[in-house]
């Protein structure tokens, strides 16, 4: 990667470097691949390029609805130029369909439609295995936000959910759940921030179910990169 300054993070899928403008931080997107709390790790072929690329459609479809991310370019294939935020520690999740942790949770079979979106927080703490929160836990306990501005995640979530499933059908993909995170801008706005991408969305085809998404790696499913690369076609040709 050219020009990078100082490393700020380097996380499972992604190391952030600083820049000369202290605003604005570069981020390259690495093949590591882990799951299962990186108990498990390999390797996606391309899986850096994917992942930018389709970040970039999205929070450029985002834009579009109104909905401010961390995003400004795509300066190289796995690499991108984002705002710097003030991270918060909350995995937000949004669930359509019923699958992964969902169903071993609660016994609910797989590929069940939910009435209506389900949003969950996680905290983002590696060391805790990222354990499960309620609102109360969030705003009183952990103290990580307030409940006014739990409310405004949750609404901005939900506006989300429904620009992206309304795009994802548009690609012949069932979007079932995905991961947000979020961040304070220099202005205490929100500001969606990290990555969407077959990394944290779970992505089945339309007509057939097909996971394309990175279920395949963690279940030893087979044709990872590919399935990756069926994604990225199609939303960059939606």
């Amino acid at each position: 990667m050219s020009n990078k300054g100082e490393k700020l993070y380097e996380g499972k899928a992604k190391v952030i470097y600083g820049t000369e403008d202290p605003g604005i931080v570069h981020a390259y997107f690495k093949d590591d691949a882990t799951a299962f709390n990186a108990l498990k790790k390999g390797t996606i072929a391309h899986k850096g390029t994917v992942n930018a690329t389709v970040s970039t459609r999205l929070f450029r479809l985002l834009a579009a609805e109104g909905i401010r991310t961390h995003f400004i370019d795509q300066p190289a294939p796995n690499e991108l130029r984002l705002e710097r935020l003030e991270m918060i520690p909350l995995e937000v999740v949004v669930r359509n369909i019923a699958a992964g942790s969902l169903c071993k949770r609660y016994g609910i079979p797989a590929g069940q439609v939910l009435e209506e979106p389900l949003v969950e927080f996680f905290y983002k703490a590696d060391d805790l295995q990222d354990p499960m929160l309620n609102d109360d836990h969030v705003t009183q306990v952990l103290k990580i936000v307030t409940r006014p501005e739990l409310q405004q995640i949750k609404d901005l979530t939900l506006k989300i959910n429904q620009a992206l499933h309304v795009f994802f059908v548009r690609c012949n993909l069932r979007l079932v759940d995905f991961k947000l995170e979020y961040g304070w801008d220099a202005n205490k706005a929100l500001v969606l921030g990290d990555e969407i991408s077959p990394d944290n969305c779970r992505l089945w085809d339309v007509t057939d179910n097909r996971v394309l998404d990175k279920d395949r790696f963690r279940m030893d499913m087979g044709d990872v990169e590919s399935s990756y690369q069926e994604v990225m076609k199609r939303v960059l040709e939606a």
